[in-house]
């Protein structure tokens, strides 16, 4: 079953389970999916959607932030939630250790050494590691380790 799909069954079971939450987390993704499938005039494939997904996640992190630095609790506790929503229709995240261990091999790929070279060095890594790793944390790890 394709991840749009599954997203659509998932938003049924929370409508026959009367869990508006769960619902309006997973209409909130649907849109966005059903969004970029209109201005594109394509249909969407599970590497395209698990982007959209991953851009949603993205943006409820930035609000939970800004939130927790307005101290508005209640706010931040519904994005959190929806974070959790969105995150089972990502797979599984790496470990530190893989990051560092893909950052180390990337480096040796790309011959990258200093800042110069992140530029070359995350268009090597961002292929591999999409979904599977915040690429913030990657890029930290990267700057990290050519300028050490």
């Amino acid at each position: 079953m394709s991840l749009k799909l599954q997203i659509n069954e998932d938003m049924k079971t929370a409508m026959r389970a009367k869990d508006s939450a769960r619902l309006g987390a997973l209409r909130l993704l649907l849109a966005a999916i059903k969004q970029r499938e209109v201005d594109e005039r394509i249909e969407l494939d599970d590497a395209a959607v698990m982007a959209i997904v991953e851009k949603q996640l993205k943006q409820r992190r930035d609000s939970v932030a800004q939130f927790d630095q307005a101290g508005r609790n209640d706010l931040a506790s519904a994005e959190r939630f929806e974070i959790e929503v969105l995150s089972a229709y990502m797979p599984a995240q790496m470990s530190e250790a893989e990051i560092d261990a893909a950052v180390d091999a990337a480096i040796t790929e790309t011959g990258a050494s200093g800042p110069g070279g992140m530029g070359k060095l995350m268009a090597a890594l961002k292929p591999k590691l999409a979904g599977r790793a915040d690429m913030t944390l990657v890029s930290a790890r990267v700057k990290a380790r050519l300028s050490a």
